[in-house]
């Protein structure tokens, strides 16, 4: 069975994040960047599942600039077998959006055939959510979102999911693609002889011209702003005066 796994290259989840002065997006200059760390648990997850003997390949893939070339050196060090990237962008500030990305992605399933289909239920970049739902749409495969357990047994797979009022246990028939959340299994660090042996395992490099993918944006960018700061609390003497604030003041009562 092989299992496809993308991956995302963001700014690492410790970076305190800056916005340009001129409001035109993030500042990019000197951040470290890393692995989405919703990407690095569905490695995490195919590895688990190769080391149980239910997978036998896994294949990372990324889109986006060339430097996403170390995140997938990340993936393999951890113990994925091969890494494609999709050098979509020779911009660092250019967001691939998730529809193109879910169309490169199918293009590759194509290419690759694989079983399974493992991706992070969102980037921590731009929150989308979105592309393993599209992917799924496109390719007219199963979906599982949310997954905070996954088992593979008689050419399904049973995941367990995270929802508003508890769990929920669904079954969906491979092929499939399942989003994976923070609760389903702690990522390993990489070992030092695991990351010299990545340096020697395969690397493939496409672009969406070659993959016959159109990427032009749907959106424009108009502006970006932080958040505003908040004000500094207010001590009250007593309940009284509490209620009252949150009613006349607050208005939430």
């Amino acid at each position: 069975m092989r299992v496809l796994v993308p991956v995302k290259r963001v700014i690492d989840y410790n970076v305190k994040v800056r916005v340009k002065s001129d409001g035109s997006g993030v500042d990019l200059s000197n951040v470290k960047m890393s692995m989405n760390p919703f990407d690095e648990i569905a490695v995490e997850e195919a590895i688990r599942l190769k080391e149980a003997g239910k997978v036998t390949e896994i294949v990372v893939v990324s889109i986006g600039v060339k430097q996403a070339q170390e995140t997938l050196r990340t993936a393999l060090a951890m113990g994925a077998d091969r890494a494609i990237l999709i050098e979509a962008s020779a911009d660092v500030h250019n967001d691939i959006e998730p529809l193109s990305v879910a169309k490169l992605l199918a293009k590759i399933v194509a290419q690759e055939n694989p079983d399974l289909v493992l991706c992070g239920k969102q980037a921590i970049d731009n929150d989308m959510n979105a592309t393993g739902q599209m992917l799924s749409a496109l390719l007219g495969w199963s979906q599982a979102t949310f997954a905070s357990e996954v088992a593979l047994e008689d050419g399904a797979a049973v995941v367990t999911r995270e929802v508003d009022g508890g769990l929920q246990k669904i079954k969906v028939k491979l092929p499939a693609i399942v989003s994976v959340d923070l609760r389903l299994n702690e990522p390993r660090y990489a070992t030092l002889p695991s990351i010299m042996k990545a340096k020697k395992k395969p690397l493939t490099i496409q672009t969406p011209e070659e993959l016959g993918v159109e990427i032009t944006p749907r959106h424009e960018l108009i502006s970006t702003s932080e958040p505003p700061q908040r004000s500094a609390g207010v001590i009250v003497k007593d309940v009284n005066e509490l209620i009252a604030k949150l009613k006349d003041e607050a208005g939430v009562i």
